[in-house]
């Protein structure tokens, strides 16, 4: 049986182009035993994705040239070789960017579609509602009654953060976003105030969005958005450090934040984190979100790019802004 992958071609160079992937065709090996074969329904394309395009040391290895990527999907079992795993269950797992795949049974998940949606289980209640819920929590620290500022607030990770603040009693919840439309989907989601970074100043924006100051700073852009949550930090204030995607395509070193040192005057905590080292909260997660989703406390968003050939597309629109809530690909 033959699977259709797509393989990095090159490196690239600041921002991705379609001409950095390749669509390759490959035979499959048979199963061995505890193995599964899965025909892929949904992949996820994430930020995250760009820094492993690069072959530099990180938290997690390089993608290799003329080698497939891979990444969060959800899809069904249409052979096993596992007494654990049924064919016809639903299984999430972490080789997308093909449209099928042969896995170990451990490091496959059984899914619930009759309860979600397929692509649900790759946004608000996979790993991108994991790094909201633990970023928010267990990074951060968050109490009630706190004022949080999330930057990049309309992508997958931001609207969630938002919308779990609220939820567990934030006094106050601003966003920042790309576009008036995007500004307008912030405010309906509950947002107490949002702004496009586009129409002025970052610094100057936030502090009229929050004249008391923010406790609690969420990073998913860095660069300016950092710099103003620091001037607008109250004392004893906590970032979570997510990401930093205005920086992931720059090919020079980038020179914001500038006034790091209000860091020290005002005793922040700045801490960056991994989803990966917060998976003990998995189960609480999981219970809590599953019951925000079902009393309509929650929504989450998706954009939906059709085909595996559109992937590279998807991801290069994921960097530039493109997506509302989670960028996903129908394969």
């Amino acid at each position: 049986m033959q699977s259709n992958e797509i393989h990095l071609a090159s490196r690239p160079h600041g921002e991705p182009t379609p001409e950095n992937f390749r669509t390759v065709t490959t035979e499959l090996p048979a199963l061995e035993d505890g193995q599964i074969l899965v025909r892929n329904l949904f992949m996820s394309v994430d930020p995250y994705m760009r820094g492993r395009m690069n072959d530099v040391k990180s938290y997690v290895p390089p993608f290799q040239i003329d080698a497939p990527l891979d990444g969060g999907a959800v899809g069904e079992v249409i052979e096993s070789k596992n007494s654990a795993i049924s064919v016809g269950d639903a299984v999430s797992h972490g080789k997308g960017w093909r449209d099928l795949a042969v896995l170990d049974g451990d490091s496959a998940r059984v899914v619930d579609l009759t309860t979600a949606n397929a692509s649900a289980y790759l946004g608000a209640l996979g790993m991108t509602g994991l790094t909201a819920y633990s970023g928010l929590t267990a990074v951060a620290q968050f109490e009630p009654g706190d004022t949080v500022f999330v930057s990049g607030a309309a992508g997958a990770v931001g609207s969630l953060v938002g919308q779990i603040a609220k939820a567990l009693g934030a006094a106050r919840v601003i966003g920042s976003a790309g576009s008036p439309a995007k500004v307008k989907r912030l405010l309906e989601l509950g947002f107490d105030a949002a702004f496009d970074y586009h129409d002025g100043p970052v610094k100057k924006q936030l502090a009229d969005a929050a004249p008391d100051g923010i406790d609690v700073y969420f990073d998913n852009v860095g660069g300016d958005h950092l710099e103003a949550a620091l001037a607008s930090a109250n004392k004893y204030g906590r970032f979570a450090l997510c990401g930093a995607i205005s920086q992931y395509n720059a090919t020079e070193p980038t020179a914001a934040p500038r006034n790091l040192a209000l860091a020290i005057g005002k005793e922040l905590t700045l801490k960056g984190f991994i989803v990966g080292s917060y998976s003990h909260l998995a189960g609480e997660f999981s219970e809590k979100m599953a019951g925000w989703l079902a009393d309509g406390v929650v929504e989450w968003d998706e954009t939906v790019v059709d085909g595996l050939e559109n992937a590279p597309r998807a991801f290069i629109g994921l960097l530039r802004g493109e997506n509302t809530g989670k960028m996903v690909v129908s394969i």
